[in-house]
């Protein structure tokens, strides 16, 4: 657990209000919208491949070496780590991947590809490229550019929310633990 308070959340914006809230205008709601849609046409394009986003996620990111255990792969795709597990057994059973004990440590086990799941990993770039320039047809370089860091704030946000409410979270279980008083 961090020892350091975390980053205090910005103060809230007042754009929404409940008396005219409206879920077309709401940015989670067209967010979600296109990430489902996006999903959905990755999907078609990789099935080819017999990948599902539950399965070329986490090969992709094996791919990229972002991660290489479990844990970081449960916290990068922000996926219990339970149903990971299940997804890296099919994964295993397919033959695109294998677990193998750390020489260090042997309470890890490393994540690794194999020849034919860096093969399939592999086609993952170019078809993410591919759909998300067809997504952002008629955008310019600097309307494309404006997108990205309006996101990355919206994330930075959420990011340091985060952090505050599992930091409340984790200070409230402290709190009402008696041994820990």
């Amino acid at each position: 657990m961090s020892t350091h308070p975390p980053r205090r959340p910005p103060d809230p914006a007042d754009f929404y209000k409940p008396d005219g809230y409206c879920s077309n205008e709401s940015i989670g709601f067209l967010m979600r919208r296109i990430m489902q849609s996006l999903v959905t046409h990755v999907d078609r394009r990789l099935e080819v491949h017999d990948l599902t986003h539950a399965q070329w996620g986490p090969l992709f990111l094996l791919l990229q070496g972002r991660a290489t255990t479990l844990a970081e792969l449960s916290r990068d795709l922000q996926i219990d780590a339970g149903a990971l597990t299940r997804t890296l057994d099919r994964l295993e059973a397919k033959g695109l991947c294998r677990r193998e004990r750390s020489t260090e440590d042997r309470r890890v086990v490393h994540l690794v590809l194999t020849e034919e799941g860096r093969a399939a990993s592999s086609q993952v770039p170019k078809v993410l490229c591919e759909a998300l320039n067809a997504y952002l047809a008629g955008f310019t370089h600097d309307e494309w550019q404006t997108l990205m860091s309006l996101l990355q704030r919206v994330a930075h946000n959420a990011e340091v929310i985060r952090e505050a409410e599992a930091h409340v979270r984790d200070h409230s279980l402290h709190a009402s633990d008696p041994d820990q008083v």
